[in-house]
């Protein structure tokens, strides 16, 4: 026992490493674990007292545990089974391809990257670019809002700001969790969007097991309390317009509700508009395509940062006018189903048209659109006859009800604003006193007046909606 015994040096070092991976294994990385788990606890129980619906447990839980929830959850087993018998391949298999789908689905929510790193980027972007303005806010409606309820943001989508916009400015409120899509998964953002809670979905796939497992997540997540953001209508909007609903998510979150059982489940409706919409060019582009493709160029991104900066650096910027969302009437699911008792087959169908409606009921009225419908209207106006038609839309507008918003409250600044904004971008001219169009920007401009036709029946009704393909899952 007390012989001394020779080893060669590799060998020697081997055994050290692993002595050293067994230790930290079993008695340092438990340990430390603890440490920041409690440290992160308390953070998280401070941030609750601020928050007006604070933060889940079950976003709080364990990725791993949330993946062996779902991957043994009995409708996923179920649905393990059907793969293994229409495909042909061992249950195993099918047990594996689940878990590979929760894998990629299940976010790693992480507290401090969402309050203490994305709300910060999410206000500087904003106030970088826009100025924000809060438009039609029913907070006594909101306050209403049972607090053991799962709150459900439901959104048209203008622009991939959306995310920003809607994260920042429902900070105080809650954390909101998104469904996006495959340009998200690609590094770095795969880990940055999954540290933010968000999950990551296949927009197009009719893979019955992926949908299972998706639905059941969406599910599971909706009747632990979880607070959503999602866009009814599966992908940017590429006219303007607020386009129809698809069916995905909402029609999970239907299914897997029990009315007299667990939580109610509360839509509330949420409109943006902006006077400048970063990717316009793109989806005007796509519309006229009829491709839901958007070709952007390393070269072309590089080309607008480096002209962004230089615009910056030498004082020129102008920020892209104002940026407004509007929050609607909340609707609850349960109200909504002891309302319509005698729907025939799924209520999925009404109960997105009325979110549907409520969202185009909100949508705030800005200067550039509303400049656009003008100039639309006729060619070749004076100021003053633009002003003139800008007033009588407004007027018109908000006598349905429409919720306006003109900077400094001044019908004549709003007109300069609109116009100036326009021309700076070269979309509209003035030639000898007249505003006139850029024939090429035609486009442009009606698809910025078609986010407020629905407001007016002095508007011209939208055209060029590419119609949403109804078995997509949406977003």
């Amino acid at each position: 026992m007390t012989r001394t015994v020779e080893l060669p040096l590799w060998a020697l070092v081997l055994i050290l490493a692993f002595a050293t991976v067994t230790f930290a294994s079993h008695f340092l990385f438990p340990s430390v674990r603890w440490f920041f788990r409690k440290r992160l606890e308390r953070a998280v129980a401070e941030l609750n007292t601020r928050l007006t619906r604070p933060i889940e447990p079950f976003k709080l839980a364990r990725r791993h545990d949330m993946i062996q929830r779902l991957i043994y959850d009995p409708k996923v087993a179920e649905a393990i089974s059907d793969h293994a018998r229409q495909t042909g391949v061992p249950e195993q298999v099918a047990f594996e391809t689940a878990r590979r789908y929760a894998r990629e689905i299940v976010p790693r929510f992480s507290a401090s990257a969402y309050f203490g790193f994305a709300i910060r980027v999410a206000k500087l972007l904003s106030r970088a670019f826009y100025r924000v303005r809060l438009g039609a806010f029913d907070e006594a409606g909101l306050d209403k809002v049972d607090p053991d309820a799962t709150v459900i943001f439901v959104m048209n989508h203008r622009s991939n700001m959306d995310y920003v916009l809607v994260t920042w400015l429902a900070a105080e409120r809650s954390h909101l969790s998104y469904a996006v899509g495959e340009w998200a998964r690609r590094w770095p953002l795969r880990a940055l969007i999954r540290a933010m809670g968000a999950y990551f979905i296949r927009r197009r796939s009719k893979n019955g097991l992926y949908r299972r497992v998706l639905s059941r997540y969406v599910q599971i997540a909706t009747t632990s309390g979880v607070t959503q953001a999602m866009f009814p209508e599966g992908g940017l909007s590429l006219n303007g317009a607020v386009g129809t609903p698809r069916m995905g998510l909402l029609n999970y979150i239907v299914e897997g509700f029990e009315p007299d059982h667990g939580r109610d489940v509360v839509f509330i409706p949420v409109a943006l508009n902006y006077d400048r919409v970063l990717e316009d060019r793109v989806l005007v582009a796509a519309d006229i395509s009829g491709e839901r493709k958007f070709r952007l160029r390393l070269r072309d991104v590089a080309r607008h940062v480096g002209k962004h900066f230089w615009q910056r650096m030498t004082g020129r910027f102008h920020r892209f006018g104002y940026a407004s969302v509007s929050f609607g009437q909340p609707l609850s699911l349960s109200g909504f189903l002891a309302a319509n008792p005698n729907l025939t087959g799924a209520p999925t169908g009404l109960l997105a048209r009325t979110l549907m409606a409520r969202i185009r009921a909100v949508v705030p009225v800005l200067p550039v659109p509303v400049v656009s419908a003008v100039m639309l209207e006729q060619d070749g106006r004076t100021r003053a006859e633009v002003a003139a038609r800008f007033a009588e839309l407004v007027d018109d507008m908000r006598a349905h009800g429409a919720h306006i918003h003109m900077p400094r409250g001044d019908l004549d600044y709003a007109v300069e604003v609109g116009l100036r904004l326009l021309a700076l971008r070269q979309i509209v001219t003035e030639r000898d006193g007249r505003f006139c169009i850029n024939p090429p920007d035609r486009d442009l401009l009606t698809y910025y007046a078609n986010s407020i036709a629905h407001l007016s029946q002095a508007i011209p009704t939208p055209v060029g909606h590419v119609a949403p393909e109804p078995d997509s899952v949406t977003t």
